[in-house]
């Protein structure tokens, strides 16, 4: 069985009660659920909560809902308490709570290397950068990848580092940077093993959990994808969101 599971955390420090910030007049959470759903691949999509308002909040709507303790370190260790209580998930897709707009088909090209070569136990998705800002912002995350499109390395700076380039214009029109989009599907033994390893140097040093695969030899699959997803992290993000809402449901105008 293919099981989505996506960890909605109250407490988000730079968005406080985040999962429940209204979007056209439902909760981001709702928003993210009913996307995930559009899988083709999942068997199941579970929300795993940390916080009674949420968790009221998920069952009206109809979602299946697990309560995780508040003191969960990661999305990782929350959706790695639920799934050890899933015996026949042998599949697992971690569906980041702040993207209320993944698409069904972003969630399955994601699950599709798992599906075909058994050596694969993780997979996640990337995207080509085609503007500066993306490329110089610290809070997209890059990753360059082997011909194999194994992952070499994730970071907040730019790379790879184009030596010849005359500017930062020229540097994503001369080589190919690529964002990384953090939906990860993992096999159960992959998910298990990886909460049970502690905090490598290069994460901590980074701020990034998936550096904790590469400094431990596991191998990470890497999937392009030609679409994009919004995150919401900050206010900023939720006015963009709440926007890209508003763009979207407008009826289109018949010629």
């Amino acid at each position: 069985m293919i099981v989505g599971i996506i960890p909605a955390r109250f407490a988000s420090s730079r968005l406080m009660g985040k999962p429940l910030a209204d979007i056209g007049g439902k909760p981001m959470i709702q928003h993210t659920y009913q996307s995930a759903k559009k899988s083709k691949l999942l068997d199941k999509v579970i929300i795993a909560v940390d916080d009674d308002k949420v968790y009221r909040v998920v069952k009206d709507f109809g979602a299946e809902v697990y309560m995780s303790p508040k003191n969960c370190t990661s999305g990782s260790d929350r959706i790695a308490l639920v799934a050890q209580q899933i015996q026949d998930a042998a599949i697992i897709v971690n569906i980041q709570g702040d993207e209320p707009f993944i698409k069904g088909k972003m969630i399955d090209q994601a699950i599709e290397p798992l599906l075909f070569d058994k050596k694969v136990s993780v997979s996640t998705l990337a995207r080509r950068i085609t503007n500066v800002e993306e490329m110089k912002s610290p809070s997209v995350v890059k990753v360059v990848f082997d011909y194999n499109n194994f992952a070499l390395y994730f970071s907040r700076s730019p790379i790879p580092f184009v030596r010849d380039a005359k500017s930062n214009l020229e540097k994503i029109q001369s080589a190919e940077i690529y964002k990384h989009i953090g939906l990860y599907v993992y096999r159960r033994d992959a998910l298990l093993k990886f909460t049970n390893l502690k905090p490598t140097d290069l994460e901590q040093i980074e701020k990034l959990e998936q550096l904790r695969f590469l400094e431990n030899g596991m191998r990470v699959k890497i999937v392009y994808t030609e679409y994009d997803s919004l995150s919401v992290d900050t206010p900023k993000d939720l006015e963009l969101a709440r926007r890209f809402y508003e763009r979207q449901s407008k009826p289109q105008n018949k010629r």
